[in-house]
């Protein structure tokens, strides 16, 4: 069961280091032949590439405050996934400053499954200088019920 306590919880920060290699891996593991990713000698990050900050926030201790959320492995399923970038996406070179909290946690009426509680958490990507590049929005929904 969800633990509305979390809301608020907020991880430490950890630092990401954007590498041209693990740009190009990930654009051909992900089947894509932009030359901004695979041919450029300073490639974006494809948009998507940011989820591999769970590779990195794994080196601290505490950084993702997600399990303090305490979701049903049974009953929550990961609901949304969003990314929204404030500039151009991050290139080969870049080190981040990250940091994720839990936004916000809500309930609405559900069907079969009974009432859905519903987990954000937001995890800030920002540059050397402080300023914020990008956002990653993960979204954790519980039903109340197993379904059938």
């Amino acid at each position: 069961m969800v633990d509305k306590s979390a809301e608020g919880a907020v991880g430490k920060t950890f630092e990401m280091e954007i590498e041209k290699g693990k740009i190009y891996e990930f654009a051909r593991a992900t089947h894509t032949e932009h030359d901004a990713y695979l041919r450029s000698e300073n490639p974006v990050t494809p948009p998507t590439f940011l989820t591999t900050m769970f590779f990195w926030e794994e080196r601290v201790a505490n950084s993702n405050p997600w399990d303090l959320v305490n979701m049903s492995q049974e009953r929550g399923v990961h609901g949304e996934q969003e990314y929204i970038f404030h500039g151009p996406p991050p290139k080969a070179g870049t080190k981040l400053t990250v940091q994720s909290r839990i936004d916000k946690i809500f309930e609405k009426t559900g069907g079969r499954g009974g009432t859905l509680t519903f987990a954000v958490m937001v995890t800030e990507f920002r540059d050397e200088t402080g300023k914020l590049v990008a956002e990653a929005k993960l979204t954790g929904i519980e039903t109340e019920k197993v379904h059938d």
